[in-house]
């Protein structure tokens, strides 16, 4: 199997690359790129008029309208198609001036809960911001420009290449200045609230359930036990037979009740990854997969604890998927370190279909990865297979949580190979 490997393209490099933008100096001479920056300056002046009509009516009104109920969202959705004139602007300066500026990253906002917090997301929008700043500034400069070329086509023709080559280099530095993403850190920060938002969520949703199942299944036992026991003990002295019989039963309902703690603690942290780690965890996981399943794991180290409990919840809700839906024959889990991330990779020779909006809960495993900065790609064609590959920052262990699990790990570990032998 090849791990998948992450390549940065064009538009994953840095903006304002020197050697990238680099172009030739101006000369008496008209040629491709002095005719490119001419045009560049005579379109100036309708593009900046749109930009900035843009600008007032829609981002002026949504501001005087934020004492009602639709100017929030209309001063949101005014930043939202800011962003969009930037992108237009972002290409017409890639054209005709050779600036190459990476594309600001997206807002994350499949992953903001209610239609509020997306508002929220969009006003705290700095990329949206800048771009309104720069269409607001460009229509006294594109007036400016546009006055000045077209009078040097006619009168100062000989030295218009040089006119052109220093006014484009402003509208060069308006681009890199307040078009590129130059501001990624307001970004991360944005996306790493709407990230804690997802853990809160997710960990009171784990709260509720947990709660849930004690109290209808193990809390239930047992005051059904007490009842019984209770019935027991009146019934000691005149009637033995009866009361040994509820006895009985009560100790049944002991067993079922232990079983049921016991798939209450493994849903929580299962022993046997704290004392094993991941690659014994994660056949345990799978001897209880319906379908055989081949788990090969690579691992020089065991990662940081967090990290390791959600390779293997992760790992966990994907058998339970291919057991439920997958109708496959086989199923197979790799897991390996590559550089500073951790990779899964479950495939199944299943009917396929799998997607992120379906009802398998892949959508909350792709939000509970990336909240820690982690990736989730679902790849599953009608008819199968379905490869899902799952992507976590390593964090290596601490010394005192490896020395802490050491003398357990030990244990467990001779354990095993005593187990082995016998076999």
């Amino acid at each position: 199997m090849t791990a998948p490997t992450s390549s940065a393209g064009p538009a994953a490099s840095g903006a304002g690359d020197p050697d990238r933008d680099r172009l030739p100096p101006a000369r008496f001479a008209f040629d491709l790129p002095t005719w490119k920056e001419i045009t560049h300056l005579l379109v100036n002046l309708p593009v900046s008029l749109v930009g900035f009509v843009y600008v007032v009516s829609v981002l002026a009104t949504g501001t005087a309208l934020t004492v009602t109920v639709v100017g929030l969202p209309l001063l949101a959705a005014g930043l939202m198609g800011a962003r969009v004139l930037g992108r237009l602007e972002r290409k017409r300066a890639r054209a005709l001036l050779g600036v190459r500026v990476d594309e600001p990253s997206p807002l994350p906002l499949a992953r903001t809960q209610g239609w509020l917090g997306r508002c929220w997301l969009m006003l705290k929008d700095p990329v949206g911001w800048r771009t309104a700043l720069y269409e607001f500034i460009r229509l006294p400069w594109g007036v400016l420009t546009f006055g000045v070329t077209l009078t040097s086509l006619f009168v100062l023709w000989p030295v218009l290449p040089f006119i052109a080559r220093g006014l484009t280099n402003v509208d060069r530095a308006l681009v890199r200045g307040l078009l590129s993403p130059s501001d990624e850190l307001e970004r991360r920060i944005a996306e790493l609230e709407s990230d804690r938002g997802v853990v809160v969520d997710t960990a009171a949703a784990d709260l509720r359930r947990i709660e849930r199942d004690l109290h209808d299944g193990a809390q239930a036992r047992l005051v059904n036990l007490a009842m019984g026991l209770g019935l027991a003990k009146e019934k000691l002295l005149e009637d033995p037979d009866a009361a040994a019989e509820m006895v009985a039963e009560a100790h049944g309902e002991v067993k079922l009740a232990l079983q049921e703690l016991r798939d209450l603690a493994r849903g929580i942290h299962p022993a046997v990854l704290t004392d094993r780690g991941l690659d014994a965890a994660l056949s345990s996981v799978a001897s209880r997969c319906t379908v055989p399943v081949k788990v090969t794991a690579d691992l020089p180290s065991r990662p940081a604890e967090a990290i390791e409990g959600i390779a293997y919840f992760t790992v966990s809700e994907l058998l339970q998927n291919v057991s439920k839906h997958s109708r496959a024959r086989s199923a197979s889990v790799d897991v390996w370190r590559s550089g500073d991330r951790l990779l899964i990779q479950v495939r199944d020779d299943g009917r396929g279909g799998a997607s992120l909006d379906g009802g398998t809960g892949m959508r909350g495993l792709a939000e509970r990865l990336s909240a820690v900065d982690g990736l989730f790609v679902v790849d599953s064609p009608q008819g199968g297979p379905t490869t899902v590959t799952a992507e976590l920052p390593w964090r290596d262990r601490t010394a005192g949580s490896a020395a802490g699990t050491a003398p357990r790990a030990g244990r467990a570990e001779r354990s095993r190979r005593s187990g082995s032998s016998k076999r």
